[in-house]
């Protein structure tokens, strides 16, 4: 906001009943203190998300401006047969996808260790460990190695598929014991060092109950740091409708979800600048959820 009258305004009708607390007892940190270290998200999946609702298509495709990513559901050998699996959708495998980019960028390698166990994994991601929990991210995962990603560049086709080796939780309990494993393909790995956006972690434990919220996140620790006019960039209600709001049939229901997304974004990113105007938002420059220093700090490390 460019006034902080203006951003309390924005804040003054937030009313999220099982997340309030969490969302507001992660904003005093982040205004408190700044990230201990960032987590990472590709910038491409910073701009177009996954599927935010189960869906029974095998394919989805969403735009944003000249980029346009289409998600085609794969299958996988169970060692016997080969299982159709459906889109990857929801907030667990946006998590999951962060978590495994960030030991990535970390580690600088390609091959990230998930842990034995479905448990394991989900307190990594401080994520419930109830038992229906299990079976709901064990299916969102599986979707997620399995699926083929493309990215449309104008007239260009880039294969954007990040997984190219799931290697975890066989066994129907999800207590395998021995370390599981996903490697990134070459192609995602190579640009996600090149192209990874650091991302606060609180911002994201707070923001995990809603897969719009996350989406919305990412895009602004993209977007707003590359606004560069110092009077900002108009986006239109249409704009956002076209990016975030293929699975709302009412544009007026949209613009109402939105509006309460942005509120709670902006708790958890304070240095966010947006403007409200007739017709949509103007986004102003800004400062990154992770301050730069904290960025360099973790790449001199990864260099060592």
């Amino acid at each position: 906001m460019t006034e902080e009258t203006d951003q309390g305004d924005f804040l003054a009708g937030l009313k999220l009943p099982r997340t309030a607390a969490r969302i507001l007892k992660f904003a005093h940190e982040i205004q408190d203190a700044r990230p201990e270290r960032p987590d990472y998200l590709h910038s491409v999946l910073c701009q177009v998300g996954l599927p935010r609702s189960e869906t029974k298509a095998l394919t989805f495709e969403r735009t944003n401006g000249n980029a346009s990513l289409l998600i085609e559901a794969g299958k996988l050998w169970n060692g016997t047969t080969w299982m159709q699996q459906p889109l990857p959708c929801g907030t667990r495998p946006r998590l999951a996808l962060v978590h495994v980019s960030s030991e990535a960028v970390r580690s600088q390698s390609p091959v990230v260790e998930i842990g034995g166990s479905v448990r394991e994994f989900l307190i990594r991601l401080g994520v419930d460990t109830g038992g229906r929990e299990y079976a709901t991210f064990t299916k969102q995962m599986r979707a997620l190695s399995a699926c083929r990603m493309s990215l449309g560049f104008g007239t260009e086709t880039i294969d954007a598929k990040p997984i190219e080796r799931f290697n975890a939780w066989t066994d129907a309990e999800g207590d395998r014991h021995s370390p599981g494993v996903i490697e990134l393909t070459p192609k995602f790995f190579a640009s996600l060092t090149e192209f990874a956006v650091p991302l606060d972690a609180r911002a994201l434990a707070a923001l995990k109950h809603s897969a719009l919220a996350l989406d919305v996140y990412t895009w602004l620790a993209h977007r707003l740091l590359r606004v560069k006019r110092v009077t900002g960039e108009r986006v239109t209600w249409k704009n956002l409708r076209d990016q975030f709001g293929q699975e709302y049939a009412d544009p007026k229901n949209f613009k109402r979800k939105m509006v309460a997304t942005l509120r709670s974004v902006l708790a958890v990113y304070p240095d966010a600048r947006i403007e409200p105007v007739l017709g949509g938002l103007i986004l102003l420059p800004s400062q990154p959820p992770v301050p730069k220093i904290a960025h360099q700090i973790i790449t001199k490390e990864i260099g060592k």
